[in-house]
């Protein structure tokens, strides 16, 4: 198999995912179509507004499983009950005869924030639930009291209904479109990718010169890539394989889960990446041909037992593992003190054969597992108590529709269903970019209208062949979803656009129509914008920034966590490999968050504010997700050091002071330097720093370099510091290598420890390095935002701890 072999066979899958999706799309709206325009009479009857039946289905249907399809049956049922009960009460109590437009907008609006107020409610039900309740009180405006209180919630349920059949239709023929076969296909295709992967590392590791490790090792990135989107979709389906209940077929229950297998197979492959990165040249001095047979020997194991989990999911076989560990080991003793990235490339390669639970240990899974009926009740019952952040959605979703609703019926009272309806679908819990995402949606509603009208057109003279065009533009807008210019805001809004012009009779001059929608659709997205505007005043780029001194905050608390452990008995629990992992947790959801704002910061216009500085951003983010994948490797090691000490006694005693004595430096420097950062990306600016300090008397000429105290602001050097400390560090590791034992299984023991050591050995000065760029990049930040030629971060630094102290 060729190097690029998974690379164009996902391309393809994802390519006939989406064409499959498209085409039972367009599927499910040709059956919404038919049965609303040349269905029988009793049936069209009900079906009062065909518009919401198109909505209905493209966002049940839109790359969907029949798993996703039957969830989103479900919400839709329960959306329909919820807006059945509020619209009865509502207009038996007021009266239709009474619904003025500001009344109508009221009703919305009321009505909404109890539909959003509850979090346990999932977003696809509240988003039904607003299109329902605007089509409900605009329709009670327009027809007044001869339409009756239970007419209007009974043409909506029914047209909401006929969307949700025709999805379900459209996912059984001509066969089911199970979550689990798609899983399955991705999983394949993921296990080929590691293997891939996993390949191009060898042959990178082992390459005889710089040209050769270079392009091997950029074959290697895309194969990254692609594999971050497969594990992307494999976790998509995991939702519809639950309603499909095929997940006994995939593992057993008690067993760790799908993702968690993929995660200990692709944080290993990642290790790997990083310590190919910390390869200075090429070939590697302590790649002999022995160890590079050990390394092929490995290669063959590890694909044979991805070929046995790929095909049925068996066991691999612990008795090749063990084997394959001894090569490593034995080969790790002779170069742990020499090349720390070699010697982590083995411990990697040891974690994938052995197939260990890096990212989760098994007794915290067991215990998770006990807890699991508590914890379900306890964060269902959190669930139904409104939460700040749930409060918030709920007051922004019920000012949005409503301020859309009425501005929508005050200008133009026949077609206010629109402004409203134009956002009802578009609401999101979290943050998004409000003004690239009404740019969208206007673009796609303006595309999708305008052709609809050159259809109409085309098709003056033939009526009833109207419907045709719709089904290529379905086709198309599919596709359209996952461009970068629209995504799914734009796409969702194109195909829309034209259904509701060409999928519907008796709304006058389709023109006249088209541009009345997109008026409206712009009065809904002005009201958009100015609540989102309202609700969340900070811009992406300073929230962005905030959540970057946040993630070196926890990265701080992280570093400052780590030490080793040496309990006197063998069931004590390790509580700083614990607090590790939860604080590698909070810095991956840091990490995450920033990745979010960073993203969307990029998309939003800049107004009058400097340009977003995304480069340095990007390259930060970079060094901090290597960082938040190393203190996983850490907090194993953390583990397992204890435990392998526990086995020999007193065995290492006199080296355990000396590693100690090299993580406290190695902290002290890091977290001093962590420090600075964080409150340098604190401060607003360098002029109010200045300002602030005008007036005040400072203990020293800051222009002349002296400063106060100055150990007490030292941080690394540079990378000759980092490669002092790691020095240390390696002689620990020399001296280890050197003892013999009286038998194999110490000599085992031995081993293995020297393997957890390099790995902690490589993870620090990893770790130090990777600070170091961020200290350059937080530089190069500091001098864009401030127009200045340069910047001293030490000076900055203690200008800052002295305002702090006055």
């Amino acid at each position: 198999m060729s190097k690029t072999t998974t690379i164009a066979n996902t391309r393809s899958q994802i390519w006939r995912f989406r064409l499959v999706s498209a085409l039972r799309t367009t599927l499910a709206c040709t059956i919404v179509g038919c049965t609303s325009l040349y269905g029988p009479e009793s049936i069209r009857h009900y079906l009062e507004f065909p518009a919401f039946s198109y909505v209905t289905t493209i966002l049940i249907v839109s790359d969907a499983t029949l798993g996703d399809t039957l969830r989103g049956c479900w919400h839709v049922l329960l959306a329909t009950l919820q807006v059945m009960i509020l619209s009865l009460l509502s207009l038996h109590v007021i009266g239709p005869e009474h619904f003025t437009n500001r009344v109508a907008a009221l009703a919305v609006a009321v009505c909404s924030f109890v539909v959003a107020l509850p979090e346990s409610t999932h977003l696809m039900t509240k988003r039904i639930a607003f299109g329902q309740l605007v089509i409900v009180y605009v329709s009670t405006v327009i027809h007044g009291a001869q339409s009756g209180v239970v007419i209007h919630p009974i043409h909506v349920a029914c047209s909401t209904a006929l969307g949700a059949i025709a999805s379900v239709l459209a996912m059984l023929f001509p066969y089911p479109r199970l979550a689990y076969f798609e899983a399955r296909k991705f999983y394949r295709l993921y296990t080929e990718n590691a293997s891939e992967r996993l390949n191009c590392n060898i042959e990178t590791i082992s390459a005889s010169d710089n040209s050769t490790a270079d392009g091997f090792f950029t074959q290697a990135k895309p194969l990254s890539t692609v594999g971050a989107k497969l594990l992307q979709s494999i976790r998509s389906n995991q939702d519809g394989m639950l309603w499909e209940r095929p997940q006994t077929r995939i593992f057993n229950p008690h067993c760790i889960g799908l993702e968690e297998k993929l995660q200990d197979l692709e944080i290993p492959i990642r290790g790997m990446d990083i310590a190919l990165s910390s390869c200075t040249s090429f070939p590697v001095g302590v790649i002999d041909e022995e160890l590079r047979g050990v390394l092929l020997n490995c290669r063959g194991k590890f694909n044979s037992k991805l070929g046995q989990q790929a095909n049925c999911f068996d066991p691999f076989d612990a008795t090749t593992a063990t084997e394959s560990m001894k090569e490593i080991l034995n080969k790790n003793l002779t170069i742990a003190y020499k090349d720390l990235p070699t010697s982590f490339f083995l411990y990697c390669m040891q974690l994938l054969l052995d197939d260990l639970p890096i990212a989760k240990k098994a007794e915290d899974m067991a215990e998770k597992a006990q807890k699991s009926g508590d914890s379900k009740i306890r964060e269902f019952v959190m669930n139904l108590l409104p939460r700040y952040h749930n409060l918030a959605f709920a007051a922004k979703c019920s000012l949005s529709l409503g301020l859309a609703v009425l501005f929508g019926l005050i200008y133009n009272k026949e077609n206010g269903y629109w402004s409203g309806l134009t956002i009802a679908i578009s609401f999101v819990t979290g943050r998004q970019p409000t003004f690239s995402v009404a740019n969208a949606r206007g673009q796609g509603t303006a595309m999708g209208s305008i052709y609809g009208v050159i259809c109409c057109f085309i098709f003056q003279r033939l009526v009833n062949l109207r419907f045709l065009p719709l089904l290529p533009w379905v086709i198309f807008t599919s596709f359209l979803r996952h461009s970068r210019m629209y995504g799914q805001a734009g796409g969702i809004s194109a195909v829309i656009g034209a259904l509701l012009i060409l999928g519907r009779k008796h709304y006058g001059p389709p023109t006249e129509f088209a541009v009345a929608r997109i008026a409206e659709a712009t009065i809904g997205l002005i009201c958009f914008i100015f609540v989102e505007i309202l609700s969340r005043p900070s811009r992406a780029a300073t929230l962005a920034k905030s959540e970057l001194s946040q993630s070196l905050r926890t990265l701080q608390d992280c570093i400052g966590g780590i030490a080793i452990n040496f309990p006197s008995q063998r069931d004590v629990p390790t509580s700083s490999s614990q607090a590790l992992r939860e604080g590698q947790k909070r810095l991956k959801s840091h990490v995450s968050q920033l990745q979010e704002f960073t993203a969307e910061a990029e998309l939003e216009p800049n107004f009058w504010f400097l340009p977003y500085k995304g480069a340095c951003y990007n390259k930060m983010l970079e060094s901090l997700s290597r960082m938040v994948d190393l203190l996983l490797f850490v907090a194993y090691s953390m583990e397992e050091i204890p435990r392998l000490y526990q086995k020999n006694g007193v065995y290492g005693v006199d080296l355990q002071d000396r590693v100690t004595e090299n993580l406290e430096l190695f902290k002290t420097r890091v977290g001093t330097m962590l420090k600075c950062l964080e409150a340098i990306i604190r401060m607003k600016s360098l002029r109010k720093l200045e300002n602030d300090l005008k007036n005040k008397n400072l203990p020293c000429d800051v222009e002349s370099g002296e400063y106060p105290n100055a150990d007490a602001y030292r941080t690394l050097s540079g990378n000759e510091e980092v490669d002092g400390i790691t020095k240390s560090f390696l002689q620990l590791l020399e001296e280890m290598a050197s003892k013999t034992h009286a038998n194999k299984d110490e000599e085992m023991l031995k081993g293995q420890l020297l393997l957890h050591y390099s790995c902690l050995g490589f993870c620090t000065n990893t770790l130090m390095r990777e600070v170091l760029k961020i200290e350059s990049e937080v530089k190069e930040l500091l001098i864009w935002e401030n127009g200045s030629t340069e910047v001293n971060l030490k000076e900055v630094y203690w200008k800052i701890s002295a305002l702090r102290s006055q």
